[in-house]
């Protein structure tokens, strides 16, 4: 693959910013992760739909990077274009009991927009370090909400490059999943329905829960948020405190001592220290419990 090649492809294209072995630990919250062979990001739909035509005319594979909240890159780095939405993706609109919203807008920015608006549904999201497109295609929740509560529709480009719309009851939502998951589609916004709400009761509500995360999870580190599923029956973090594994170290990688279920950047630990530490954590559990967990967070790139 000739990426310099098609690097000057797009350049001539589009206005938002290409290059080359692009670094993404400082699009990660982990703040880890290797090279990107070619990193583009489009700064509105146009962009972004030329990007992906000529991506499939070089047949380069690509990928797109949202917030990287729940997202392991490699130490290698991604052989691939990497695709970050710019600027034009990065709003919110209320209007009536609706909000149209960008998938690169916050959930922080879009709980905000919601809270002005009195609009009440969204409470649950606003400490969720992450991007509206990333919420929708894992369906995240927090604190009995998740983005299948309030999304009415998305929309997103298919795998044949086309612009389409689905309704938020046909996104196949269930636990950290949606039909994104599956095939190459990338979310370009979404229409979300609330209900009115007193302003006050909202602000307390968002804040409730933010001083609730933050004093049970591992905020001052860099982290993926939960790193791994939560297995029927059980809670991941219990298993894992419950097996004595609270503060086990490899590397730079660290199970936090104050939320189990965390593998956390303790000391600039890498990819693998990361792997590693998930390997040994899952052996433990397994040995111990009988229980296998699965790895919530998302681990791309070259091995």
């Amino acid at each position: 693959m000739n990426f310099q090649e098609l690097k000057n492809q797009i350049q001539s294209k589009i206005f938002g910013e290409v290059a080359l072995n692009y670094p993404l630990s400082q699009h990660t919250s982990f703040k880890i992760g290797g090279d990107a062979d070619l990193y583009v990001c489009p700064n509105n739909l146009m962009e972004l739909i030329t990007t992906v035509e000529l991506c499939k005319q070089a047949d380069a594979p690509y990928f797109l990077l949202g917030a990287g909240s729940n997202l392991l890159i490699s130490d290698k780095g991604i052989r691939s274009v990497v695709i970050k939405l710019g600027d034009g993706f990065d709003y919110a609109h209320a209007k009536g009991d609706y909000i149209l919203a960008g998938a690169g807008v916050s959930l922080a920015k879009l709980s905000a927009e919601a809270k002005n608006a009195e609009l009440t549904g969204l409470e649950f999201a606003s400490g969720i370090p992450g991007s509206l497109g990333g919420a929708i295609y894992m369906n995240a929740g927090a604190y009995g909400g998740e983005m299948k509560d309030v999304i009415t529709e998305v929309s997103y480009i298919d795998d044949d490059g086309t612009v389409k719309t689905v309704a938020g009851c046909d996104c196949d939502f269930g636990y950290r999943e949606s039909i994104f998951n599956k095939g190459n589609k990338i979310i370009i916004s979404a229409k979300l329905t609330l209900n009115k709400g007193n302003k006050e009761e909202i602000l307390a509500t968002m804040r409730d829960l933010n001083a609730r995360r933050k004093e049970k999870q591992p905020l001052e580190y860099p982290s993926a948020g939960s790193t791994f599923r939560r297995p029927e029956g059980y809670f991941a973090g219990a298993l894992i405190e419950s097996s004595g594994l609270k503060g086990t170290r490899i590397g730079g990688a660290e199970v936090s001592e104050k939320h189990a279920g965390f593998i956390i950047n303790a000391d600039n630990a890498t990819a693998k220290d990361v792997c590693d530490l998930i390997a040994h954590v899952q052996k433990v559990v397994k040995e111990k419990h009988g229980v296998d967990l699965e790895p919530e967070v998302k681990i791309i790139g070259e091995e």
